[in-house]
């Protein structure tokens, strides 16, 4: 979770490609880095329109914001490594842009622009308002534990200072809704009523659907698998001892147990939370509503 947000004097991604481009209804796209600037131009053949960039919103893939006579734009192509390069920035594969401003960018709303820099940066948003000046890339103690900066500053002068709240002990519904206040709750998606594939990537509301999740049981939390601190695990193997914590033997502690897998005790999520293409991103995810996969089924909501 460090690297939420790429600034311009720090854009890695497109350090390692200082050039790219492609053609979408009609219009060109490019991108150059010189001098430590990275330059958006989109070209209709005759006029064009050349921005600088100044966040880079995600990490491998990424998506580019920039400023317009005083208003906040998302690029209308993106940064897909498996695509190789550019290509239409999700969301937007239908928009047939009608000049240039329109093809540079979609026009983001006031509450929209607070939401992503809230949930990308530290220090960014404060009593719902943008503070960039403030702002830190990526997110910091602080983002998640309310007082640890206070914390830390206390420490540092030689006083006990008052700790954070340890969120290890939250329940495994509290923690979904906590980790969902960005990557969106069970009730923020039923709200929102995004449905079908586009709501793999919202893995609290994908794991409160799965039968075994019961609110009360943290071996099924996403702190259960996940370590915010570490570097996520991408190896499938690397999650088999969280599954086993239900489905292996009786454990002594007297915590209730389910059916071991017929088939496996390896790779278990290989087969349970299989990986779904997400339209228009380029990119694969797992889905974390935990079931029994049969060949040809339909996405379950």
């Amino acid at each position: 979770m460090g690297i939420g947000i790429e600034l311009a004097d720090n854009q890695a991604v497109l350090k390692a490609h200082p050039h790219l481009s492609t053609e979408s209804n009609g219009y060109k796209y490019d991108i150059q880095r010189k001098d430590g600037v990275s330059t958006y131009t989109v070209s209709d053949g005759a006029r064009s329109l050349s921005l600088p960039i100044r966040y880079g919103f995600g990490i491998s893939s990424q998506t580019f914001v920039f400023d317009y006579n005083g208003h906040f734009y998302e690029s209308l192509v993106s940064y897909y490594p498996n695509a190789g390069g550019l290509a239409v920035t999700m969301g937007s594969e239908r928009v047939r842009p009608r000049n240039l401003v329109e093809a540079m960018g979609r026009e983001t709303s006031a509450d929209e622009i607070v939401s992503c820099f809230g949930c990308h940066s530290s220090g960014g948003v404060s009593q719902g308002k943008l503070t960039l000046d403030s702002m830190q890339p990526g997110l910091t103690c602080e983002h998640c534990h309310a007082g640890a900066g206070a914390h830390q500053e206390a420490l540092s002068q030689g006083k006990p200072g008052a700790a954070p709240k340890k969120l290890g002990e939250l329940s495994a519904e509290d923690t979904s809704n906590f980790c969902g206040t960005c990557h969106r709750t069970w009730d923020a998606v039923v709200r929102m009523k995004t449905w079908g594939q586009l709501n793999v990537r919202f893995q609290p509301y994908r794991l409160a659907n799965s039968k075994c999740f019961l609110g009360n049981d943290r071996r099924i939390s996403c702190t259960a698998c996940h370590n915010p601190h570490d570097t996520l695990v991408r190896d499938d193997a690397g999650y088999d001892h969280n599954c086993l914590a239900c489905h292996g033997k009786a454990s002594a502690s007297g915590a209730l147990m389910q059916k071991p897998c017929p088939v496996a005790k390896a790779k278990c999520v290989s087969c349970h939370m299989p990986k779904v293409e997400l339209p228009g991103s380029h990119s694969l995810f797992t889905d974390h509503q935990i079931r029994i996969v049969h060949a040809g089924d339909p996405y379950p909501n």
